[in-house]
């Protein structure tokens, strides 16, 4: 089937569903697209008693993987979309139909190259069927229990004509609408093909999961398995049991001693720490991916989808998350300009004023309190106003925190996100934007250069009092006198340190 063939095919299944414009918005739309929708819905579409959310879940999953993620995200937002149509899309997480036991045997002896029986001393029946891959419960032969992923077959095939389709839309899309230039469709659907191919070899899951682990196994917001590398290939993963109840379960949320509130604070808290701390996060955290023990305990699972963050990426977030909290609205519009998200001809005051718009209401607020479709609309709206286009390297990190915020609601609906976020914030920026810590960074910076010009000969006490001077000039603005003198001393004492 060519790309051409499949779009019409994905167009013409969305309106078989009438998933493409629903009956239920057809009031949104102007009188002439109005009627033409309603004519084609009345030739194609299927006459049914399917509520919205359950005609979309049974057209993502005829559609495949690009779609099956997408409705997941979905799900995650029911204060937007309402609890039946989340609902009606919760299978989508972990409940698709399996492909057959047999198939997942072969595929674990041929990709381990060992008779099934020769690895496991158990091999269980289904624990959850996605649309990339499914997992087994089993038991190695030193009695260890653990997990065993399987991709599904040919997905390879399916995932590369997605994506096929995914980029022929998105040009499409740029070259009829102009206006949808700004939200760069072809650079979105590029992460998300990057993003869906990563998803094709488990033993660069494998990897993720043994990165991330490492980092969040320390922390105490949220647990990862461990891999057991020696059974990894490209098709299985195998890891140790991740304790709990999937949150995906109705009876997850009523486990006893339960507290809900920290179990939403934690899964922020993780995601935060993950993203601005190590600059490296779980990008699927949906509730099929999360396991939850009492009394707020998050284990995380299928580290297939991963977000990264460069250095000055987590800065501009945690300085604009941290002047939000502090509705230091002045300071996140000069972020946003110095980290090129708003063009230059804008003016900062005024970009600041329309922040000020969409924070006041909401800070401080229980999430019930707001109404996040209303808070989207206006932020789409102002995006539109100031100019602002798609940031690839952000997609995943926006798409996560959606779905993170949406689940920690549904655990705790009067969470408050900001209040939750503020102590891994603050803790970031006191300890990479304090004054102690420009001061080292600065020391650094110039012991480096010292070093440098040591090897060529340069005349080291002229650089000291040269560099003495220039952080005296920078600090100067910001730290008072007393601060500089400490700050000097303690350079000259870790320069002569250095080069002595």
């Amino acid at each position: 089937m060519n790309t051409w063939t499949r779009m019409f095919r994905t167009g013409f299944i969305l309106l078989r569903y009438d998933a493409l414009l629903p009956k239920e918005t057809a009031h949104l739309l102007p009188p002439v697209p109005r009627l033409g929708i309603g004519l084609l819905r009345s030739i194609f579409a299927k006459k049914t008693n399917l509520r919205p959310g359950e005609r979309y879940a049974v057209a993502f999953q005829q559609l495949g993987p690009a779609f099956i993620k997408l409705g997941q995200v979905l799900s995650t937002r029911g204060d937007i979309f309402g609890k039946a149509f989340i609902n009606d899309l919760s299978h989508l997480k972990d409940n698709l139909p399996p492909f057959p036991r047999e198939v997942a045997l072969a595929s674990v002896e041929e990709s381990l190259g060992k008779p099934v029986d020769a690895i496991f001393s158990e091999f269980g029946a289904v624990l959850g069927s996605a649309s990339i891959a499914q997992a087994h419960e089993a038991v190695l032969l030193d009695g260890r229990k653990v997990a065993v992923k399987i991709l599904r077959p040919d997905i390879e095939a399916v995932v590369a004509a997605d994506i096929a389709m995914m980029t022929l839309s998105a040009k499409i899309i740029a070259f009829f609408f102009p206006s949808a230039r700004r939200l760069e469709p072809v650079a979105f659907v590029s992460t998300v093909a990057q993003s869906l191919l990563l998803e094709l070899d488990l033993r660069l899951e494998a990897s993720a999961c043994d990165e991330i682990g490492k980092t969040i196994n320390e922390e105490p917001w949220m647990k990862a398995p461990k891999v057991v590398w020696h059974q990894v290939s490209r098709r299985v993963l195998v890891t140790e049991w991740a304790p709990g109840t999937p949150l995906s379960r109705p009876e997850a949320l009523s486990l006893p001693g339960l507290q809900h509130k920290e179990l939403a604070d934690n899964l922020i808290r993780a995601f935060l720490s993950q993203a601005l701390d190590h600059g490296a996060f779980h990008a699927d955290l949906h509730e099929g991916n999360l396991f939850v023990t009492a009394p707020a305990q998050l284990t995380a699972i299928d580290f297939g989808i991963i977000g990264r963050l460069r250095p000055k990426e987590r800065r501009y977030l945690a300085e604009m998350l941290w002047g939000f909290l502090r509705r230091d609205y002045k300071r996140v519009a000069e972020v946003h300009f110095e980290a090129g998200y708003v063009p230059r001809h804008h003016n900062v005051d005024s970009f600041a004023q329309a922040l000020r718009a969409v924070g006041e209401p909401v800070l401080g607020q229980k999430a019930t309190e707001v109404s996040m479709g209303r808070l989207l609309t206006q932020l789409f709206d102002i995006t539109a106003q100031f100019d602002m286009h798609l940031r690839p390297e952000l997609v995943l990190l926006q798409k996560t925190m959606v779905s993170v915020e949406g689940v920690a609601r549904r655990i705790y609906p009067e969470h408050d996100l900001w209040e939750a976020a503020r102590p891994v914030v603050q803790s970031w920026i006191s300890r990479e934007l304090s004054p102690v810590a420009q001061a080292r960074q600065i020391a650094e910076r110039l012991i480096s250069r010292l070093r440098s010009e040591e090897e060529e000969g340069a005349d080291t006490r002229q650089t000291v009092e040269l560099a003495a001077l220039q952080l005296v000039a920078q600090q100067g603005r910001t730290f008072g006198l007393i601060a500089l003198a400490v700050s000097v001393i303690s350079l000259g004492v870790l320069i002569w340190m250095a080069v002595r």
